[in-house]
């Protein structure tokens, strides 16, 4: 093993978001290319860690102020993913149906615990290693004070010259916990005490920024955006700019088809009208909605980062408005959104359904059939919806920010590929639907504009040799 990743999800084990997919696909294209590479997380109660075998690699005991928790380290048998597959067993924090909350939307109150838990097991099974692994790279704030721990541990002395790399999948959400819980650090040498500082709270993502070897964002975009002024980070982002890049996500190109895609209706066969009006009358005949008209959906979490919260007053004016357009709507979140998306169901027939629920086979059977796909973010590192979009000919609308800007070109530029608008408003996203319609009622265009974004080429692989690269500017020869 060269690089390990750590991260609290992996497709298809755990996933709640992007970055699942990312932890899913990166390893077994690094693997590809001859960098192995190993992925552990938590042992969740989840389906998937239920129907997979797992054999234990090593057992061991954690502390948590006064807590003494046993864990084991388990790998999976078969090797399903593509690379070997590391669960931290720890039954007291991570034994439970949900990765950050329950199914009913309840958020656990012992997180502090659980994710230093978790990144004391993973530290404690690699110091044991007899052939370490060359580079640890840590995803997200659920593992950002291990280049912290790494170097400032006695316990952990031995991996005090392992080089760390930390990606930022999302800024937004830094992992940051009182000082009153530093009891359940492990021993940390005095002097260093001020890497876990920032705000007055003892602050994971903030310490990785600092300690790590190497940082990078999910897109050049939104290493921009945490480097400027409004930026929370923006301070300590312009510091640490010497080992800072943003490197642009992949999608795995495998899992997302439409010439194999399983859990489509119909497959793509090289043309692309009677593939999109296919699946199309396949979702419009499962929804209440008109297949005439054309089809702009939402796939994702329902909550302001995703600019979910914009999306009934913007679809009511329209409909309102009498737009002729239909809108569907797939995520979980925030009850309230839930209750004015039924709402609109029951105003609009024909115009407007949604389906509140996470649902892997569905979201792929409307990336199929939608005509447009819509991301109103306030923030988005990267964004991978958008890249699932183009690869089944659906034209994303999106606002400019993080990863959107840099990967959709709008209809107005050279070799467009989607509708871009540029501020959060009901006024400007509504503009933006207005060009949509236009452009699918140009027949000729909207071919055009689907075989174009079809053939864009945004698979892991050319990203996978930029992580390369930044593995080989920080280790010995790998």
């Amino acid at each position: 093993m060269k690089i390990l990743h750590i991260s609290a999800e992996c497709y298809p084990v755990a996933k709640a978001g992007g970055l699942g997919d990312v932890v899913g696909a990166l390893p077994k294209y690094l693997c590809a290319l001859g960098m192995s590479s190993a992925v552990i997380l938590p042992k969740y109660a989840l389906r998937w860690v239920k129907e997979h075998r797992f054999i234990e690699d090593y057992h061991g005991t954690i502390r948590l102020h006064d807590r003494h928790l046993p864990f084991t380290i388990e790998r999976e048998i078969d090797d399903t993913l593509g690379f070997p597959l590391f669960v931290a067993n720890i039954p007291d924090l991570f034994e439970r149906d949900g990765i950050y909350a329950s199914p009913e939307g309840y958020g656990y109150d012992d997180d502090v615990s659980r994710w230093l838990g978790f990144q004391q097991a993973v530290l404690q099974w690699v110091a044991q290693f007899w052939e370490k692994p060359k580079i640890l790279h840590c995803h997200d704030h659920h593992t950002g004070l291990i280049p912290f721990m790494v170097k400032y541990c006695p316990e952990y002395r031995a991996l005090k010259d392992l080089p760390t790399i930390l990606t930022i999948h999302n800024g937004a959400y830094t992992g940051a916990f009182s000082w009153r819980h530093i009891d359940k650090m492990p021993l940390f040498e005095a002097h260093a005490r001020n890497l876990l500082d920032w705000a007055d709270t003892i602050h994971p993502l903030a310490s990785a920024i600092r300690c790590a070897w190497r940082v990078n964002t999910v897109s050049p975009g939104y290493l921009d955006e945490l480097k400027a002024p409004d930026s929370h980070l923006n301070w300590l982002l312009n510091n640490e700019w010497h080992k800072s890049s943003g490197i642009l996500n992949g999608i795995d190109a495998q899992v997302w088809n439409p010439a194999t895609d399983p859990l489509i209706a119909h497959r793509f066969d090289g043309d692309i009208n009677r593939f999109k009006a296919a699946n199309k009358a396949a979702i419009c005949q499962r929804f209440r909605l008109d297949p005439e008209l054309p089809l702009v959906t939402f796939i994702g979490r329902l909550v302001s980062e995703k600019g979910a919260d914009l999306l009934p007053g913007v679809i009511e004016r329209a409909l309102e408005n009498n737009a002729k357009m239909a809108f569907l709507i797939l995520g979980t979140g925030d009850p309230a959104l839930k209750r004015a998306f039924y709402a609109l169901r029951d105003r609009f027939f024909w115009h407007f359904d949604a389906s509140i629920e996470y649902n892997e086979s569905l979201a792929h059977q409307l990336y199929a059939g939608s005509d447009f796909l819509i991301m109103p973010s306030r923030i988005e590192p990267c964004g991978l919806n958008q890249l699932y979009a183009f690869r089944y000919g659906t034209i994303p609308i999106v606002r400019s920010v993080g990863g959107l800007r840099d990967t959709v070109r709008d209809w107005s530029e050279e070799n467009p590929r989607g509708i871009r608008f540029d501020h959060f408003s009901t006024d400007d996203a509504l503009h933006a639907l207005y060009r949509a319609s236009l452009l699918y009622h140009d027949e000729q265009t909207l071919t055009g504009f689907r075989k174009r974004i079809m053939d864009l080429n945004f698979s892991w692989e050319k990203s996978a040799e930029a992580y390369i690269a930044l593995y080989k500017g920080v280790s010995s020869p790998l």
